[in-house]
């Protein structure tokens, strides 16, 4: 019905998630309505920016465009503490709070035998390396309840029981299979403020 050219732009829109084809439609005619070309090409090189440009920081694993990311570069911060996350977009989501002031380790995915996701397809092995290297005292891990989490919480402490590490992870407030994109920030706040060891 439209032409072809709207209509790839519209098939385009809905491979975003959340999108459907109203909602591809909508993005599509505000695009030939409202940018001028101009803005098009701007929008355009920022797609292409975050697939040419943004890599994973070399310390912990958190999306970056240089090297070594804001947060490993930071030598101010409390270097006892490393919160360990699925998901870059956790790393902001919690610099968003504004009250930590450890460092990160990115996962990239939890352990899930279901999915056939095992610890060495996951960002495990530069974990143990830092805490063994760099005299972590403390991993919280912060992550969605489940199955999985447990899976992956529970061998990061048989893997490091002969080191001298707390692993805790946070506690009330984070309904059970909760991503942490809905997650609230003072629900958050309190959930790591509160945090429980991880006992064998």
């Amino acid at each position: 019905m439209y032409p072809s050219c709207l209509n790839d732009l519209i098939d385009s829109f809905k491979k975003f998630s959340g999108v459907g084809q109203k909602s591809a439609e909508r993005m599509a005619f505000s695009v030939l309505s409202d940018f001028d070309v101009e803005e098009v090409n701007s929008f355009r090189d920022s797609l292409k920016a975050v697939k040419t440009d943004i890599r994973n920081c070399s310390v912990c694993n958190c999306i970056t465009d240089s090297d070594i990311c804001f947060v490993c570069s930071d030598k101010t911060r409390n270097s006892d503490i490393l919160i360990v996350v699925e998901s870059s977009k956790d790393v902001f989501l919690l610099e968003k709070m504004g009250n930590f002031n450890g460092y990160y380790h990115v996962l990239g995915g939890l352990i899930s035998p279901f999915d056939d996701i095992g610890p060495s397809d996951i960002n495990l092995n530069s974990l143990f390396d830092r805490v063994k290297n760099d005299g972590i005292k403390e991993l919280i891990f912060v992550t969605k309840s489940g199955i999985e989490a447990d899976t992956t919480v529970l061998y990061v402490k048989k893997i490091l029981s002969d080191v001298d590490v707390v692993i805790s992870r946070i506690a009330n407030g984070i309904p059970v299979g909760a991503d942490m994109d809905y997650i609230d920030s003072l629900t958050l706040e309190s959930a790591l403020r509160n945090r429980k060891e991880v006992l064998d």
